[in-house]
């Protein structure tokens, strides 16, 4: 049996501790998620991305709509432990017009229906195949949420793991429902 050589190891481990800095939520004193207030007079980027398991959506047809945008991975542990919340606030809210759209980030259809083969969820995911939508939004880890209101005008950017059925969610979202 041939061992890997040592840079192959070298290269493997950066690579892995750059998923997991990419992946790791930024935390206040480990006090929960960071929260960004969109950059004021920055409009709201275009979105339009194909579905995974439904057809394309965009942003333009969500007009009136608040929305929450949650940019995930299926290699991320924060984002499949977030997951579950997400989907139960989609269940909650969807009478008051909420619709939250789960962006994959740059993962192949197959990856993403393995992921769902172990966590189903209902929600709408839409599969940004060239990071191009992550990176126009200043997404830089995984999970982030960005907060849309009715006017189309995004509002903050929650970075890192949130329980999206805690106190501090709902804050950050009854404005978005008013």
């Amino acid at each position: 049996m041939k061992l890997p050589s040592s840079s192959l190891l070298n290269r493997r481990r950066l690579m892995a501790a750059a998923l997991a800095s990419a992946c790791a939520p930024l935390r206040a004193q480990e006090g929960g998620p960071v929260l960004r207030p969109w950059p004021r007079g920055q409009a709201t980027p275009a979105l339009a991305l194909p579905g995974v398991e439904g057809p394309a959506w965009s942003l333009a047809q969500a007009r009136g709509r608040p929305v929450l945008l949650n940019f995930w991975a299926s290699w991320c542990e924060p984002c499949r432990t977030e997951m579950p919340s997400l989907e139960l606030l989609a269940q909650r809210h969807e009478p008051r017009g909420l619709q939250v759209i789960a962006v994959n980030h740059r993962e192949t259809d197959a990856a993403i229906r393995r992921f769902l083969q172990l966590m189903p969820i209902s929600l709408p995911i839409v599969r940004d195949v060239d990071g191009a939508t992550t990176r126009a939004f200043g997404v830089r880890v995984f999970p982030s949420t960005v907060l849309i209101g009715r006017d189309g005008q995004a509002r903050m950017t929650v970075i890192g793991e949130c329980d999206w059925m805690g106190e501090d969610a709902r804050r950050w979202v009854e404005p978005l429902l008013a």
